[in-house]
């Protein structure tokens, strides 16, 4: 499935994930309210509400009623682990397919010609 083609949702909960992970959103801290991170995005709050609650079911945020959510401890370490393994399942097999294809060999990307 192409980044394009991913429901908004899905996009949306890559952009949080990556900011956990980027300590953007610190383990302890507050994610954006539904509404403020919608407006930030350009996003509809039910759809950003979805990707919170896959966040929550994830054991990667909890809720405080009446407060918002907090990230929990281990949330980065958790979400870097499964994002890598999906990286290596999922991206990197059609990297490698497209370097074959195009003739790139590893050793040039890791000393370009100058």
């Amino acid at each position: 499935m192409t980044q394009q083609s991913r429901p908004v949702y899905l996009k949306l909960r890559d952009l949080i994930a990556a900011a956990i992970i980027e300590g953007e959103y610190r383990e302890g801290e507050m994610l954006p309210s539904v509404r403020a991170f919608a407006a930030a995005q350009g996003a509809n709050p039910l759809t950003v509400a979805k990707a919170y609650q896959q966040f929550q079911a994830d054991g990667l945020v909890e809720v405080q009623r009446g407060v918002g959510m907090y990230v929990v401890r281990g949330a980065a370490a958790k979400l870097r682990s499964t994002e890598r393994a999906a990286f290596i399942a999922r991206e990197w097999p059609e990297i490698v397919a497209r370097m074959q294809r195009l003739g790139i060999k590893p050793a040039e990307l890791l000393h370009p010609a100058t």
